[in-house]
């Protein structure tokens, strides 16, 4: 939705070998306010991108502004104590008056509100928790309020108000932040994929096309790192999806940011589109590639907000994607601590735009070799041993369940009963293939195991994608990747000489 209004500022293609400072990979609200920081220090930065800029999660958000981060604060507390839960917070609060201080500053015009952001709980079960969640802020000194009542239909027990957060249009911002930075000297290649780093003290950015980018520090601000590392950040990350519509309304919304608890989740906020109000509805989240058919949860979001708001009409309609670490906590820093020159931000589960700015001011930091307060609680090598171990065990364990049943589950369709529009399992010369049949009538077929350990990618009917449920590589009907950690497309396969093709 919001790519139809900002005019983004067009990158360049890679075409020769080049020496800088810093490279950084990602063109989302990471990779460009890292890299737009790390310019002003003075240094020569250069952003790479596989598609467009601002193309990916950061133009798929809801765009909250916010440290509160869903029921966490009472967890953190417990699991990792009070100072560095306060720390937490206060890496996401500075993260917001540094966006706010900015937009000030330079008059950015990207719809930037004040807002409080409520989190409420509807059960019995959410009502006990959000009250501890509403002590956990107090413990904290975190402005906050309780109540328990909304300005909507539904009915709530309790809400938990943190104070003063803020929205805005991401892609407004963003875009002023990648035009300072070309100004000043900084370099975008956008559809320049990041395949591999080669080690040393002066690290080489190697591209799927061969071309070679040597730099003093390589900052890693894609949503799944392209480089691992052996950081196995694939065993200790899950990928879940979620879903958003926007309404038009005849009602009028009562402001503030809103996110209940209770399964399924729902959020909700306003925006500005072409000079109408609308109202951001979000929620539905599973696992990538285990829900239920995608457009049962666009259809379940449609339903909650009939019952609550005069719908007039639905003109945008979208899915993201989000990263989640074992103990909730981003990986934000160096990529291990024997690697001093490779740095990653990852893992910021829907909080995307306060975290993707702490994590480009504790990068910059880092490099800059100034002290920041927040590293020791985003170190990417950090392991705690409740809830990690636990959360470990648990998300490997659901891995190796889906891996089996991926290998078991039988073809669903035969080619021929294909519908346009509609992709499914099918056999294919004995084997489990994938079909989708476009609006044209023509068969995408591809083989279905995922490139990046093997297991069975499933069907997304909603973004005509195919998911993999084990790590969250997600790619297009007709094979091409569209989220990692896999890096290479599915096989495609020939229906007319069932031959296999890359």
């Amino acid at each position: 939705m919001w790519r139809e209004e900002v005019k983004l500022p067009k990158g360049s293609t890679l075409q020769e070998n080049r020496k800088v400072d810093v490279v950084v990979v990602g063109g989302g609200i990471t990779g460009i306010t890292t890299a737009y920081l790390l310019q002003n220090e003075g240094l020569n930065v250069a952003l790479l991108e596989a598609n467009e800029i601002l193309n990916g999660t950061t133009g798929h958000t809801t765009a909250k502004i916010t440290a509160q981060h869903d029921v966490i604060y009472d967890e953190l507390i417990g699991h990792i104590g009070v100072e560095q839960a306060k720390l937490y917070y206060e890496a996401n609060d500075n993260a917001l008056h540094f966006m706010k201080d900015l937009i000030e500053k330079e008059n950015i015009d990207c719809q930037f509100s004040t807002q409080d952001a409520y989190l409420y709980g509807a059960t019995l079960e959410f009502d006990h928790r959000i009250h501890k969640e509403f002590r956990a802020y107090e413990k904290l000194n975190i402005p906050c309020d309780f109540k328990t009542s909304l300005p909507f239909q539904f009915d709530i027990r309790a809400a938990a108000i943190m104070k003063n957060q803020a929205q805005f249009h991401p892609l407004q911002y963003l875009t002023h932040l990648a035009k300072q930075f070309l100004e000043k000297g900084g370099v975008i290649f956008e559809n320049t994929v990041a395949n591999d780093i080669e080690e040393g003290t002066s690290p080489t950015v190697i591209t799927r096309d061969g071309h070679r980018i040597s730099c003093q520090h390589v900052a890693i601000c894609t949503h799944f790192p392209f480089y691992d590392g052996a950081g196995f950040f694939y065993t200790r990350m899950y990928a879940k999806r979620s879903y958003v519509l926007a309404a038009k309304t005849k009602q009028k919304f009562p402001g503030g940011m809103y996110l209940g608890a209770d399964q399924p989740t729902h959020s909700l906020r306003s925006a500005t589109l072409n000079g109408e109000e609308v109202v951001l509805i979000g929620g539905e989240g599973h696992k990538v590639g285990q829900g239920i058919n995608t457009e049962y949860h666009y259809q379940s979001l449609q339903r909650f907000a009939e019952e609550n708001f005069n719908v007039l009409s639905y003109p945008y309609r979208w899915s993201a994607q989000d990263l989640i670490t074992i103990d909730k906590i981003p990986y934000i820093g160096k990529l291990k601590e024997s690697k001093e020159n490779i740095f990653i931000a990852t893992g910021f589960k829907k909080w995307g735009m306060t975290h993707g700015t702490v994590a480009a001011q504790l990068i910059t930091d880092l490099i800059m070799q100034r002290k920041n307060p927040y590293e020791e609680v985003y170190k990417p090598s950090r392991f705690h041993a409740d809830p990690s171990i636990r959360y470990f065990l648990r998300q490997n364990l659901d891995v190796a369940d889906h891996f089996i049943r991926g290998k078991l589950d039988l073809p669903k369709k035969s080619v021929e009963q294909l519908e346009k529009g509609e992709g499914n399992i099918i056999y294919v010369n004995s084997k489990r293939a994938g079909a989708y049949k476009d609006e044209g009538g023509k068969i995408h077929c591809v083989d279905t195991t995922c490139t990046h350990l093997g297991c069975e990618v499933n069907w997304n009917a909603g973004d005509s994608t195919w998911d993999c449920p084990c790590h969250g590589s997600r790619f297009s009907y007709d094979g091409t990747v569209l989220e990692g950690p896999a890096k290479t497309p599915l096989k495609t396969i020939n229906l007319n000489d069932e031959e296999s093709t890359q």
